[in-house]
């Protein structure tokens, strides 16, 4: 071992160095949740706002864009930002929820969580989806 690195308390097959290994990955889980869903709160401002962003372009190039209106960008994208909040919401639960297992020595899976998120993931590319058919004119 490096001699300027202090010996742990406990040794590398060592309980506590198995929950200490268990808690840091529980960290980086948490912290790939929130990645995501600032990944989707980032999106869904995008997709709020790209209309606007459209016709902004157009004003500045001075061209004429005919832009197809279909209302549909703002509630999507505002659904997408909620859902992201949500997903912050949800990761810390379920932070707490494994540190809390992690001290007990439990384990548990979080099949309704999973089935939740990926239920909704579902829900807004389906709108997504629609949404670009009905923009395109083709639904």
């Amino acid at each position: 071992m490096d001699k300027d690195r202090p010996e742990p308390a406990h040794g590398p097959d060592s309980s506590h160095s198995m929950h200490t290994s268990d808690q840091l990955a529980n960290e980086r889980t948490f912290l790939a949740w929130i990645r995501t869903s600032v990944a989707v709160v980032s999106l869904g401002f995008v997709i709020a706002r790209f209309s606007f962003w459209l016709n902004e372009l157009a004003l500045t190039t001075g061209q004429h864009v005919q832009l197809q209106r279909t209302g549909l960008s703002l509630p999507i994208g505002l659904g997408m930002m909620a859902f992201g909040a949500l997903l912050t919401v949800f990761s810390a639960y379920r932070y707490q929820a494994v540190s809390r297992a992690i001290d007990r020595g439990e384990f548990f899976s979080a099949g309704s969580l999973i089935l939740a998120v990926t239920a909704a993931t579902f829900a807004l590319a389906v709108m997504l989806i629609v949404y670009l058919l009905v923009a395109a004119g083709r639904l």
